[in-house]
């Protein structure tokens, strides 16, 4: 007998719709094939299923199946079609019947005492479900808050084989999962850390400022243990909360690929990926012979911070350049090209130097002028020119370290990112645009309108750095969200001057 089911399967982040046949044979096969391009966790499955089938107290087919999965020139990956597979072979054997079963999609890896196990993935796949018009869905149980995010479909979350069977059969009534994602972002998108433990670094804290209001790329020139990690752990505290639109793009790769805590529906506050120097290529990009996301899509929507900066490998750094201009990244194989999100902000820290106290008061550099140089050149211009803010982050004095006074909070600097955040969206509207840092040249051209002086020092600033076309652009639209966060309508000769002064590695290169 044959049964059909429908299950999904991931390619990158996104979900694909595929349908499960098994082919309970009368006369039987040489041996139980899977077909449809499974790879090695799904064609490993049919022993699985085999065993949870006979721990359930169910009886397996004597006779051989042929299970196919469809479409065929998809690549089928993982053990979510253990399920459905086991689901088939019942109603194979007429030892479940379940008219509504064609309205389900269903997902879940089995152990081989017949419990579901969770799966990764399964918020795109609920939301694949939901897109492609079917109204409920079987996920294991640790994987249920997470689906239930998707409000078009009603999830079912079960524990085991038996479980599942005796609901489709209707002697045994599941309850669906709902998820209150209000009440969960209220409680979830609280962070740890705040700017109040940072003693001192005003100046920097006010560029972090700028920076977070027009999600503009910074990089931090500073001795060690001047304070670099401290404060960027702490920037994405700063940031405008994620919506709900946000917080589900962000999730679906971290749940694609397993980085998910089970149990956990949502990400309720920006991510911060902070990768060694040591990272490959494709740990930053993404890749493999299926491509999975890498650190530059796990920080969707947050923070990339990359400390030791020079100490990367130059061409590591130079793969990152394009998804900072485009905000996704696009992983090319022969057979398949997968695009994933990449829209983050670039937090990168660096020594001035090889010993790290060139320009410091407190101690002296040992380098000599050509260390030096050969250093800061292991950073390529076309990076820098790509980066909005470039600041000094000095050493903090012991006075400053042991101060009680109070210090300016994240919740004060929100207050000032979000106000100007709102300005940018009013600006902007509703389209891809949607804070200065992205605008386009064109953009840059209307909104950015600079008076006789400004215009005077900017020519001046040009002339004497030799700076590049994309370095004017970044000044302006550096200048546009300082203007913002004043309040003004025009951009004036302080917010240029200001928007200058965070170009330090211009004057170093």
């Amino acid at each position: 007998m044959l049964a059909r089911l429908h299950s999904v399967t991931l390619e990158g982040i996104e979900g694909v719709i595929c349908e499960v046949e098994v082919d309970v044979a009368r006369g039987g096969f040489e041996k139980s094939i899977i077909v449809g391009l499974p790879d090695a966790a799904v064609k490993e499955s049919v022993e699985r299923v085999k065993s949870a089938i006979v721990n359930s107290g169910y009886k397996y087919p004597k006779t051989q199946s042929l299970i196919n999965l469809a479409p065929a020139d998809v690549k089928k990956v993982g053990p979510a079609f253990d399920l459905p597979i086991a689901l088939g072979m019942l109603i194979g054997q007429n030892i479940l019947a379940s008219p509504s079963i064609k309205d389900f999609v269903i997902v879940g890896e089995l152990a081989l005492d017949g419990r579901v196990r969770p799966v990764n993935g399964v918020l795109s796949m609920a939301m694949t479900a939901a897109a492609n018009g079917f109204g409920r869905m079987i996920v294991p149980l640790a994987n249920a808050n997470e689906a239930a995010v998707v409000q078009d479909i009603e999830v079912f979350g079960v524990g085991s084989l038996a479980q599942v069977v005796g609901s489709l059969s209707e002697q045994l009534l599941l309850e669906t999962t709902a998820v209150d994602v209000e009440a969960l972002f209220n409680v979830a998108s609280k962070y740890e850390v705040d700017f109040a433990d940072v003693k001192g670094q005003e100046n920097v804290k006010r560029a972090l400022t700028v920076a977070a209001a027009g999600g503009h790329n910074i990089i931090m020139i500073g001795p060690p243990g001047a304070g670099k990690t401290m404060v960027a752990q702490r920037l994405a505290t700063i940031l405008p909360p994620l919506s709900l639109a946000e917080s589900l793009e962000t999730t679906r790769v971290y749940s694609s690929v397993g980085l998910l805590d089970r149990g956990r529906a949502l990400l309720a506050t920006r991510p911060v990926r902070m990768p060694h120097h040591t990272a490959s290529g494709p740990a930053l990009i993404g890749g493999g012979t299926m491509p999975r996301p890498g650190e530059l899509s796990l920080a969707h929507f947050g923070i990339l911070f990359l400390d030791e900066f020079v100490e990367f490998p130059r061409h590591v750094l130079e793969m990152i350049r394009q998804p900072l201009e485009d905000g996704y990244v696009i992983v090319s194989r022969a057979r398949k090209t997968i695009r994933f999100p990449a829209q983050f902000m670039l937090v990168a820290a660096m020594n001035p130097c090889p010993c790290g106290y060139f320009g410091s008061d407190f101690r002296r550099c040992k380098c000599t002028p050509g260390q030096i140089a050969r250093y800061l050149s292991k950073v390529s211009g076309p990076l820098v020119d790509r980066i909005d803010i470039h600041i000094e982050v000095p050493t903090i004095s012991f006075s400053k370290l042991r101060s009680k006074s109070t210090q300016l909070d994240s919740a004060k600097m929100r207050e000032d990112v979000v106000a100007a955040r709102a300005i940018q969206t009013n600006r902007f509207g509703d389209g891809a645009t949607y804070t200065n840092a992205r605008m386009s040249h064109k953009q840059a051209e209307k909104f950015c309108k600079l008076d006789s002086a400004s215009e005077l020092m900017l020519r001046q600033a040009m002339t004497e750095f030799g700076l590049s076309a994309r370095a004017h652009d970044k000044i302006c639209k550096v200048a546009r969200t300082i203007a913002d966060l004043a309040g003004s309508d025009n951009i004036r000769p302080e917010h240029i001057a200001e928007a200058i002064s965070y170009r330090k590695l211009d004057r170093k290169l």
